[in-house]
């Protein structure tokens, strides 16, 4: 059920001697992110068992005062996209469902402000009631607040600061499918090649330690952090450890946040990596990929 994600023997950086990824539909797709189709960014509710194929949709007219944001679908695996309802700049759609190798493209307000993740092992009925096994909101598929934890996360700030946008992955709260960001419509350069590679490396499948993994029915779909697989001051930072000064992983007695960094080397790994702060100028547009480097 989780897209790349692989076993690992409890212990950062010590791999299981049978670590492999977890079935078919963890197996990246090496076409999917060159030539993605493209869903409506108006989903209904899917049914129960299935999802209608969409027609190919016309890009459309956008407003001077909003921006374009991609969500592409380069994995194996169906993935139910939510995106929080921002309170001052609401969207019209906050869930849309994407069969490998779809995508789909949905405005927002230049000042918007969100999270956009993905969800998984997602069922829900003509109403859009439903259980997701990962990112799930509340049971709806229009989501109307946050997913559940763990989940990799997109986090966008728009015109945050002197005409700047602030974006981010972030596995903080744990990782439950691989991602990466790509920005256009800007002079700046972006960070991120747009097969997902930085400076620091390609996108990769977590690396999971036993004692992380988050299972349903026997097989895991989910990588937790430390802070909620081993608790205490240090993982949590939180006591002594409170603080970007304190809260110092390589002093932990073991430095979890590798776990997330050698997958995603431009990712937020822990609550201080700032970092991983990333920004665009210049009416950027954003297209967020789930998925590893080819």
């Amino acid at each position: 059920m989780l897209a790349l994600l692989t076993v690992a023997a409890a212990g950062c950086g010590a791999p299981d001697p049978a670590a492999r990824p977890l079935g078919a539909a963890g197996t990246a797709s090496p076409t999917a992110a060159a030539s993605p189709s493209t869903a409506p960014s108006s989903s209904a509710a899917p049914a129960a068992s299935h999802s209608p194929t969409p027609a190919p949709a016309k890009a459309p007219a956008v407003p001077a005062t909003a921006r374009t944001i991609t969500v592409v679908n380069a994995v194996d695996q169906t993935i139910w996209v939510a995106t929080d309802r921002n309170k001052d700049h609401p969207l019209p759609v906050t869930g849309w469902l994407l069969e490998p190798g779809q995508s789909t493209t949905f405005t927002v307000n230049d000042k918007w402000g969100g999270r956009i993740w993905g969800r998984t092992g997602c069922t829900f009925n003509g109403a859009g009631k439903g259980h997701c096994a990962t990112g799930d909101c509340a049971g709806v598929f229009q989501c109307t607040g946050s997913g559940a934890t763990p989940a990799t996360l997109a986090e966008l700030t728009l015109d945050a600061w002197s005409g700047l946008d602030f974006y981010d992955v972030s596995l903080v709260d744990g990782a439950n499918l691989p991602m990466y960001i790509n920005i256009g419509h800007t002079t700046t350069k972006d960070p991120v090649s747009p097969t997902g590679c930085s400076a620091g490396g390609c996108t990769k499948p977590v690396l999971c330690p036993t004692a992380m993994q988050v299972t349903v029915d026997g097989r895991a779909v989910a990588c937790t952090t430390p802070c909620a697989a081993f608790g205490g001051d240090a993982y949590c930072c939180r006591g002594a450890w409170d603080g970007r000064e304190n809260c110092i992983p390589s002093k932990w007695p073991v430095d979890y946040t590798q776990v997330f960094k050698k997958a995603e080397p431009y990712a937020y790994s822990y609550a201080f990596d700032d970092s991983a702060t990333m920004s665009c100028k210049g009416g950027c547009s954003y297209r967020i990929t789930f998925g590893v480097t080819p």
